[in-house]
């Protein structure tokens, strides 16, 4: 039995499933250039985490009784930037060999598979459903609140409490508003219809093709860019050097701390490699996609953290809408409804980016056999998965008004760092077990550069609270439920027909 959960799937395999499925009525469309790649990745790396929690990661975070639960970073929060531009160009160049070599749909379950054996691989699959679908939950909760401000701050309108918050947002962030909400059947109830439709037209662009969905993200793309540039442009002529003393208030803990919570702000440059099997050269494309929209993402994090913490006292900068609300206390009005309708076009180009990213990884786990065939549907005449894609966007608009954004924050942001810590390790034991394998992009200094980033993965996993840890941990275990109850038995590598 031990023997079959470290089963692998040779390199040679891997590229023989790609070669069989080209030409086939399973074959991904081969149309995303390095431009759409990098795009994608700003897409995806741009987006909630800027535009909502550095301000938490500025501030830090107080319990009921007033204690101090995480500490803030407070102007030094540039540092904690740099530390995950840091850690993720690591994770980055390991992942930039990887996608280079294995040019597959899969992202970091298919490198484990090749690398570190079956069960490690369905752990990283099912792990990354908490990158993908349950991070674009948080997403679709973050979008639904901008929603609601611009249409307040442009239209003079309120939205209905209740249509607009997830029961369980209410009871844990509003619990003195419950009393607000209507009754059925003697239970008050909320649903957050516009996270629910942007979820929904998401899912549609995704459905019609990767090329579509690519022309859209780069629009958006464009625009978010924009806004934020905006926000550095006019900010920056009200910089006050005085807000950033005292600059690291809580020293480094504030700042190893504040890297855990920001480091929403950095999921997504992986999602990239999702896209291998629909590139046109992805030997060539995928490092250089990977990488530039990694270092393009740092320097504009630097570039907005130093300005909102010189633009207000850090301590202003506490609540969803950091960026909007330092341009309020900054007297600068007009720029707040302008900050909004970026930070709605920006989330909407990571929900694009993540739905694009999961029904691939469960397309490639449904190619070798585990999960059920339906899931490797591809549409006869879109050539996308439409099933999975579908699949996906119905979960996430079910969470999105269920689940309550900042514990869906914690538990995206230990899988996702789990997912690099095991990329990391991959790249080194496939150097070991196929040394002399072509390899289009090689990470440089490989047994120092792979060690350190799953180790510094490791230390930023620290920072997140205790509560995170045992979420993550109850979540593996329903992973490997599953795996025995299906993927096991049904693994093509197995000799199992599936």
């Amino acid at each position: 039995m031990v023997a079959a959960l470290l089963r692998t799937k040779s390199v040679s395999d891997i590229q023989a499933t790609l070669t069989e499925s080209e030409g086939s009525d399973r074959a991904l469309k081969r149309t995303l250039t390095t431009f759409d790649l990098v795009m994608l990745g700003i897409g995806a790396v741009i987006g909630a985490g800027i535009f909502s929690s550095i301000g938490t990661a500025a501030v830090g975070e107080v319990g009921p009784d007033g204690t101090v639960t995480r500490y803030g970073a407070g102007p030094a929060l540039i540092l904690s930037f740099v530390l995950l531009g840091a850690v993720c160009a690591l994770a980055g160049l390991c992942y930039a060999e990887l996608t280079a070599l294995i040019p597959i749909s899969g992202s970091a379950y298919t490198y484990a598979y090749a690398t570190l054996g079956e069960m490690v691989a369905w752990t990283i699959g099912w792990d990354l459903i908490l990158e993908y679908a349950v991070g674009n939950a948080a997403v679709a909760i973050a979008w639904s609140g901008y929603f609601s401000s611009f249409l307040r701050s442009v239209f003079h309108w309120d939205m209905p409490f209740w249509l607009c918050h997830s029961y369980r947002d209410v009871m844990l962030s509003y619990p003195e508003r419950i009393a607000e909400l209507p009754t059925l059947l003697g239970h008050h109830i909320a649903i957050n219809i516009p996270g629910i439709a942007i979820v929904a037209v998401i899912t549609w662009v995704l459905v019609i093709g990767v090329k579509e969905s690519a022309w859209v993200n780069n629009a958006m793309v464009v625009l978010k860019l924009a806004v934020l540039a905006l926000f550095v442009g006019v900010g920056a002529f009200y910089i006050d050097p005085a807000n950033w003393h005292p600059f690291a208030p809580n020293g480094w803990k504030g700042i190893h701390q504040g890297a855990a919570i920001v480091f929403f702000a950095y999921i997504g440059f992986d999602a990239v490699s999702t896209a291998a099997e629909e590139t046109k050269d992805p030997q060539r494309m995928m490092p250089r996609g990977i990488m530039g929209s990694l270092m393009i993402c740092t320097v504009i994090y630097v570039i907005v953290g130093a300005v909102a913490t010189g633009l207000v006292p850090y301590q202003h900068l506490k609540g969803s809408d950091p960026l909007a609300k330092a341009f309020e206390v900054a007297g600068i009005g007009w720029g707040q409804a302008i900050i909004s309708l970026g930070a709605i076009i920006s989330m909407s180009a990571v929900l694009l980016v993540f739905q694009l990213g999961q029904p691939r990884i469960f397309f490639s786990m449904s190619r070798d056999g585990l999960l059920p065939p339906w899931f490797a549907t591809v549409h006869p005449r879109y050539r996308t998965p439409h099933v999975t894609t579908i699949l996906t966007g119905v979960v996430v608009a079910l969470a999105s008004t269920i689940l309550d954004d900042d514990e869906t924050y914690d538990l995206t942001n230990i899988g996702t760092l789990f997912a690099f810590l095991v990329v990391c390790v991959g790249v080194l034991a496939l150097r070991v077990k196929d040394p002399d394998r072509p390899r289009p992009f090689r990470v440089p200094m490989v047994w120092v550069v792979a060690p350190a980033g799953a180790l510094a993965c490791l230390y930023v996993m620290t920072g997140l609270p205790r509560a995170a840890w045992i979420r993550f941990g109850i979540w593996m275990v329903v992973g490997a439920v599953f795996y025995f109850m299906y993927g096991y038995r049904h693994s093509r590598l197995a000799g199992r027909k599936t």
